[in-house]
């Protein structure tokens, strides 16, 4: 097992150990608390992540019962298989007790700390000592872990990362151009699965993979009153200024674009150790794993849909740009009032320095998509499955209010998203556009793999905008309100309605760099107008 101190320097956020835990069941991280996972375990929805693959990249690897005395009577949680970067674990080898207790976030079976996931199957991959591995071991564990499962592995979680200082480029920038982030990048496109990273927690070290495309970086909430609502001292918690900037200055992204995408709970988790002891825990390894696991829980539903063959789904639900579109557009901001103008939001999530999403540049910028701190807020896995269980519906006719689609997209084209009701005066709209970076293999031997020596080209970012209109609209100069990154590959939009009436969505294709046709995943949540309402009552 790696010492203590290697988690410290090489993991991200052990900054409460081995403290027992004595936190009620209410507070939970994965309760009404926290992201409102542990409903989606009861009936009706009956969500546990069955036979749904995800998988994990970290220096250690959690222990396997059965193959690792470590933990021998620990039975809390079962993987299906583990590894030491594209091979087989020996036992005993590499087992390391951080990614044990981030396992055990996603998949603890304990009655008193279940995992977000209990029944999704876990498959785990150790990149070995920072002595002995480099930005290379870490692509083929990644790439290794998500060839598991017939390919199908729907999220992987990295709760490490790389030091700018051992980045082999001359004079390195966090570009989205290190081995490891167009790895990551690569992998989302090719292997189809949501890379979900730890941010950095400001402190600087391991900022590398923070600057991908095409993942989702979480940093994380504390509890104010019981409830997680406060960004704390997460990656990038706070613009470099004064005697800190040098150091933050090497963790944020180089140019306007954003790190993080969303917040989690991630201070004073319950966790099991890797001997199955209660344990707090604290860091934006904590808060990644609750972004995982939640995929299993929503994936799961999305195959018994398929399954079933229920209308509006389509495999096009198991896409990592459909998941990280979900997640986002879903996030919690600004609490309702009680007249679910916003969403029936349930608190408000609050910076570091106690900012609210409406006093934020990404609200009052068309070119900020996300907010410097908490992205476009806190996941909430309820949300989640209310902004997913819709279904996928296509720009062919009239959408409902609550829906998403994954569709293509030609140069200078665009596509409109008609709402089928009038939108309520005063209510919010959120919107949220996700789609990838093309970064290609460089692949000497032509094995569609990666192989250490080899490395990837960036082939850059188109352009996609989003509009929000009244439906009677064609020009965007009219419209409501946009979200028009020249740099970021999602766009969101949070933003009040201002007159009862029809709307819709405009996904436009604004600039080219690579294709022709860019495929998308498009989010949209929406308020009814009060007389619909009364309608259904």
């Amino acid at each position: 097992m790696f010492k203590k101190l290697t988690w410290l320097v090489w993991g991200l956020g052990i900054t409460a150990l081995t403290a027992p835990s004595s936190l009620a069941n209410e507070t939970s991280s994965l309760g009404e608390a926290g992201i409102d996972a542990q409903r989606l375990h009861a009936a009706p929805y009956n969500l546990l992540g069955r036979k749904i693959a995800i998988g994990q990249v970290e220096i250690g690897r959690p222990g396997q019962f059965g193959l690792d005395k470590a933990v021998s009577r620990n039975r809390a949680f079962s993987l299906i298989r583990v590894f030491y970067r594209d091979a087989p674990a020996k036992a005993d080898s590499n087992v390391d007790g951080h990614a044990a207790m981030v396992a055990s976030v996603m998949i603890s079976s304990d009655k008193g700390f279940p995992g977000v996931a209990p029944q999704a199957r876990l498959y785990a991959s150790a990149v070995g000592a920072p002595q002995k591995t480099g930005q290379p071991e870490e692509c083929l564990s990644t790439q290794y872990v998500a060839m598991q499962n017939g390919g199908d592995v729907r999220a992987i979680n990295f709760s490490f990362g790389e030091s700018l200082e051992r980045d082999s480029r001359p004079n390195p920038i966090l570009d989205g151009n290190a081995l490891l982030t167009q790895c990551i990048d690569w992998s989302a496109r090719v292997h189809d699965s949501l890379y979900v990273v730890a941010g950095n927690q400001g402190t600087g070290g391991i900022p590398i993979p923070t600057d991908n495309y095409n993942g989702v970086n979480v940093a994380y909430t504390t509890r104010r009153e019981g409830i997680f609502t406060k960004v704390d001292f997460a990656n990038l918690s706070a613009a470099p200024i004064g005697i800190a900037k040098r150091l933050l200055d090497r963790e944020i992204n180089v140019g306007p674009r954003r790190s993080i995408s969303l917040v989690a709970p991630g201070s004073q988790i319950e966790v099991l150790d890797i001997k199955g002891k209660e344990s707090r825990v604290t860091g934006t390894s904590f808060a990644a794993p609750h972004v995982t696991a939640s995929v299993a829980l929503l994936q799961e539903y999305s195959d018994r849909q398929l399954r079933t063959q229920q209308p509006n789904w389509t495999p096009d639900a198991r896409r990592h740009e459909v998941m990280k579109a979900v997640l986002l557009n879903s996030a919690e901001k600004i609490k309702d009032t009680g007249d679910g103008l916003r969403q029936a939001m349930s608190r408000t999530i609050l910076t570091k320095d106690n900012r609210d999403w409406l006093a934020s540049d990404a609200y009052k910028d068309r070119k900020i998509p996300l907010d410097f701190q908490m992205g476009t807020g806190q996941m909430n896995t309820f949300r989640a499955y209310q902004q997913f269980s819709p279904g996928q519906w296509n720009s062919e006719k009239p959408v409902p209010l609550v829906g998403w689609d994954y569709r293509t997209v030609k140069d200078s084209a665009f596509q409109d998203y008609v709402l089928n009701q009038p939108l309520q005066q005063g209510s919010f709209a959120s919107i949220t556009l996700a789609w990838d970076r093309r970064v290609e293999l460089q692949d000497q031997n032509n094995n569609k793999q990666f192989d250490v020596g080899e490395s990837f080209s960036d082939r850059g970012l188109n352009n996609l905008d989003i509009y929000l209109m009244r439906a009677e609209d064609n020009d965007i100069s009219k419209s409501i309100w946009s979200s028009e990154s020249d740099v970021d590959s999602v766009e969101h939009i949070f933003q009040e309605i201002p007159a009862t009436g029809r709307y819709k969505i405009r996904v436009q294709y604004r600039q080219k760099f690579n294709e022709n046709t860019q495929a998308y995943a498009l989010a949209w949540w929406t308020v009814p107008a009060k007389e619909l309402l009364k309608g259904k009552n």
